[in-house]
């Protein structure tokens, strides 16, 4: 998926009862080629799904347009009930923008799916967000103010006449909103009430937009408005946040229903502590949260993290292990499993395959190293061993943050854990790459040859791969020469029980370094760009030179501790 354009469509469909309806929605999405649907999402007592697919930006409309088609056809407005505002079969359709396209792009491609769906079906469409048409039709809770019971009003009104499609009520279908929009998090907060009205005061707080101010403060007092007869508000503790409270009958509590619309301003942890602090306050507790939908994979990082420094705990673990920590803290699996391979973004996206070295378990590893085949080889052994070799420093740096008599230094050994795992996680992402590289020159060799004009391309494109083969054996030298940084600093001031393993890690780092320099040598016999080999030897060279200084200076102040 490297370089391609990438849009995210999330359309919310207003049924979420009937399996066989949504199925049917579905099917049309994934029959589209270039698309590849990520998340569904039913709710019963909201009768509400929320679907999520990701592709091309041609692929995902045409799969948007078929999904809103088929919704139309399924989905009876005239009989839809429940807890969530709604206005239409398909209720809202916004595309996101994930890489290598812009806002501005993603929201004409929003108005081109506008356009179709209101050319060939009798469906009123309002754009909404970055796609609004109108400043006063950005917002979407305007836009849907009135749901589908104050349509028939709404649509006699000129300045409500829709951006696509008929000025006139479809009972059947309703009205769709499509849009353009950054990243959103649907989000909810599990109360352990059943009161709507006690959830709304909690959502009230929250949000950014607050409550109507009245007079005396009382909840019957009179609305407090400005000179323009507009209501005073005041405002909510959380900015980009809007927030409702309602009561899931299938769950039997209330909830706090958010969405996240700017994770900058307002994260997903800070809006679950914002919740608590107000529930705490009017005698309520909140016993766990949901997530609607997929959420990006940073938001979950930053939860866990946050929730381990309120433990003074390190924050140099795995990438696995802050989830759990994350899903855990916030309660995301209180009323129901919580796959994080499912549920966050970037792992739904990943090429199935796409790391097939770093997929297998360790007799694999080697059984495939073992085999006749001669990838994968010294490279990706080299760079495994490299990160096995900071894997050891980091643990002794979470070892050393952990223990006992040094709670006070928590943070201190935990800065050095996450530059760890930084670098573990570059080594592994190595193990393959230098397989890739490899086989990138096998696919150069192959090139057809017949034609002066083809023999001419298949030298550059071997030349290319040659040298992309020397980069990486280089890039793996160039981080592993890093981690004696860690190492040094753990067998200096970690913990004295665990020398020993950094002294371990220090033998790979430097085996790593060798191993990768061996592999720099036999690339550059087959390059011809003599400048770039000379410069490119001598800078690996010096590398070797530091790894052994690096590594006979840490053995040093090994042995001499255990020595004592």
């Amino acid at each position: 998926m490297k370089n391609k354009q990438l849009i995210e469509c999330v359309p919310n469909f207003s049924e979420g009862r009937d399996m066989n309806i949504i199925k049917q929605i579905t099917d049309v999405i994934e029959r589209v080629e270039g698309v590849k649907l990520l998340d569904v999402d039913p709710g019963a007592a909201t009768n509400r799904t929320v679907v999520t697919f990701v592709g091309e930006p041609e692929p995902v409309i045409e799969a948007a347009f078929q999904a809103i088609k088929k919704a139309s056809e399924l989905i009876d407005m005239s009989k839809h009930n429940g807890e969530h505002p709604r206005m239409g079969a398909t209720d809202v359709c916004p595309l996101v923008p994930i890489a290598n396209i812009s806002m501005e792009e993603t929201a004409k491609y929003a108005h081109k799916l506008g356009a179709r769906a209101g050319s060939e079906l009798d469906i009123p469409f309002y754009m909404y967000e970055s796609a609004a048409t109108k400043k006063d039709r950005k917002n979407l809770a305007t836009v849907r103010a009135g749901e589908y019971e104050g349509l028939p009003e709404k649509l006699n009104k000129a300045a409500w006449k829709p951006d696509y499609g008929p000025a006139k009520f479809n009972a059947q279908t309703g009205a769709t909103a499509i849009g353009a929009r950054g990243f959103l998090v649907a989000y909810n907060v599990n109360l352990n009430t059943t009161s709507v009205r006690r959830a709304n005061s909690i959502a009230f707080d929250i949000r950014e937009k607050g409550r109507i101010k009245r007079k005396g403060g009382k909840v019957n007092g009179a609305i407090l408005t400005n000179k323009k007869g507009e209501p005073l508000r005041t405002k909510g503790k959380c900015k980009s946040v809007k927030a409702i409270g309602w009561f899931i009958e299938e769950y039997g509590v209330a909830q706090i229903s958010m969405n996240l619309t700017d994770l900058d301003a307002t994260s997903l942890h800070k809006a679950f502590e914002a919740c608590n602090d107000s529930a705490v306050s009017r005698g309520i507790r909140v016993t766990g949260s949901e997530l609607v939908g997929l959420v990006p994979l940073k938001v979950l990082l930053d939860a866990g993290k946050y929730f381990l420094k309120k433990q003074k705990r390190s924050l140099g673990i795995s990438e696995l292990e802050i989830i759990k920590i994350a899903v855990k803290s916030l309660g995301l699996d209180e009323l129901g499993p919580f796959d994080p391979q499912k549920k966050i973004i970037e792992y739904q996206l990943r090429d199935i395959g796409s790391a097939p070295l770093l997929d297998m378990n360790l007799k694999e590893f080697a059984d495939e190293t073992a085999s006749e085949s001669p990838a994968p080889g010294g490279g990706s052994i080299a760079a495994y061993v490299g990160a096995l070799g900071i894997s050891l420093g980091t643990m002794v740096a979470n070892l050393s943050s952990h223990r006992r008599v040094w709670d006070h230094r928590w943070d201190e050994f935990s800065n050095w854990a996450e530059k760890g795992q930084d670098l573990k996680q570059s080594l592994l992402n190595m193990v393959d790459e230098d397989t890739n590289s490899f086989n990138a020159i096998l696919n150069a060799i192959r090139l057809p040859k017949s034609t002066e004009e083809e023999q001419k391309n298949r030298n550059i494109a071997i030349q290319e791969a040659t040298k992309y083969a020397i980069e990486v054996p280089l890039s793996v030298m160039e981080l592993s020469i890093k981690s004696f940084e860690v190492l040094k600093h753990m067998t200096l001031t970690g913990n004295p029980n665990s020398i020993s393993d950094a002294g371990v890690g220090a033998l790979c780092a430097r085996a790593a370094v060798r191993g990768a320099y061996l592999n720099v040598l036999i690339n550059s016999k087959d390059l011809n760009d003599e400048k770039y080999v000379t410069s490119t030897l001598k800078k690996a060279l010096k590398l070797v030179k530091q790894a052994d200084k690096a590594e006979t200076e840490i053995l040093k102040l090994v042995n001499k501790a255990l020595d004592k």
